[in-house]
């Protein structure tokens, strides 16, 4: 994906996600929903610790193509760890949303289940 097509697939990600519940997704929503795609846990009602840890999943999982984290290893329940490969680069709160967002975007095109990012 190009660095100018970013905006449109955002749209169309943010549109069908919006079009689905009625509300756009926030950045901590999108985070959550990859974090429990890729631990694979079961449906539940999740304590905040439990959603914290599977937003940083997510952010590890979204960085790997960018060499910032890379997987270690499985353990035996699915739940997957990674190794820090290099910084996050200083950014505000601002700029790292749109960092985000943008690993998020890639990532969903690859990963995601058809549908969650049709336009």
């Amino acid at each position: 994906m190009k660095e100018d097509e970013l905006p449109k697939h955002r749209q169309q990600a943010e549109g069908r996600t919006g079009v689905m519940t009625g509300l756009l997704p926030s950045l901590d929503d999108m985070l959550l929903y990859i974090g429990i795609f890729e631990s694979g846990i079961p449906p539940k009602t999740l304590t905040e610790n439990e959603k914290s840890e599977l937003r940083d999943l997510a952010v590890c999982a979204i960085l790997v193509p960018a060499r910032y984290y890379e997987l270690f290893w499985v353990e035996d329940t699915g739940w997957p760890h990674y190794k820090q490969l290099k910084r996050l680069p200083p950014l505000n709160a601002g700029e790292r949303e749109a960092f985000l967002r943008k690993y998020i975007l890639l990532y969903a095109e690859k990963n995601l289940p058809a549908g969650w990012f049709a336009g």
